[in-house]
């Protein structure tokens, strides 16, 4: 339930690979809506990739234990309802568990940190459809990873996000300076660094870390020799 197949470096295999090879946002393309909007200074791409990062880690933890503990196949059985599957409201209540602690978090930044809240705007509440935070929740779900690695994979998934943003935006902190051809300003080399950005973890593409600690059985050897009847 708490580790699963995984020992702590397979912990830390699931760590790297949903940073860098299955990066949330370069590999999946989730969350692609807030990113291009808010990466064009670095202080509004550090401060929404921080929510993102504690909305996707807080709010999978949140919704594992849901469902484990409620909507799973024989989830109630702790409550002697085995029989009961809830399954089919699992995706509305990921979504209204994200929705809710998306608001807390809104109302927290407001209260330490007005600038960023002025600096996100809409894009803060917004956070509640961000596909990279029900998307990261449902691929854990569906690979029924133990507590931990859950953890693990949400937490990495969510600095893959902050990553992705950040680079861009110090590219396009950058590009303010450049000279760059009318028709290709603003979203138009927005997209094309987003795709050149993505071909580099593209490279990456084919490495598998994300493996559990168990051990391959033992292959059996077989006698291959033939034994006569008397």
């Amino acid at each position: 339930m708490w580790m699963g197949q995984y020992d702590l470096k397979g912990l830390l295999g699931l760590f790297i690979q949903s940073v860098f090879v299955q990066n949330i946002l370069l590999f999946n393309f989730l969350g692609m809506c807030s990113y291009l909007a808010c990466s064009n200074k670095m202080k509004t791409a550090n401060g929404l990739g921080i929510a993102v990062t504690l909305v996707i880690t807080v709010g999978g933890v949140l919704n594992w234990g849901v469902h484990n503990f409620v909507t799973g196949a024989g989830a109630l059985s702790w409550a002697g309802l085995a029989g009961v599957n809830l399954s089919f409201l699992e995706l509305i209540i990921f979504i209204s568990v994200i929705a809710g602690f998306v608001q807390v978090l809104e109302i927290a930044i407001e209260k330490f940190s007005p600038p960023l809240y002025a600096a996100l705007g809409v894009y803060l509440p917004l956070i509640t459809v961000n596909c990279a935070i029900l998307g990261a929740c449902l691929f854990a779900t569906v690979r029924e990873y133990a507590f931990f690695p859950n953890l693990i994979y949400l937490f990495g998934a969510g600095l893959g996000w902050w990553l992705a943003i950040v680079l861009m935006a110090a590219i396009r902190e950058k590009l303010a300076y450049s000279n760059i051809p009318h028709g290709l300003r603003g979203m138009g080399i927005a997209f094309i660094m987003t795709g050149l950005i993505a071909m580099t973890f593209m490279a990456l593409t084919g490495i598998n870390l994300d493996v559990s600690g168990k051990k391959p059985p033992v292959p059996m050897i077989l006698n291959s020799g033939t034994e006569q009847n008397p």
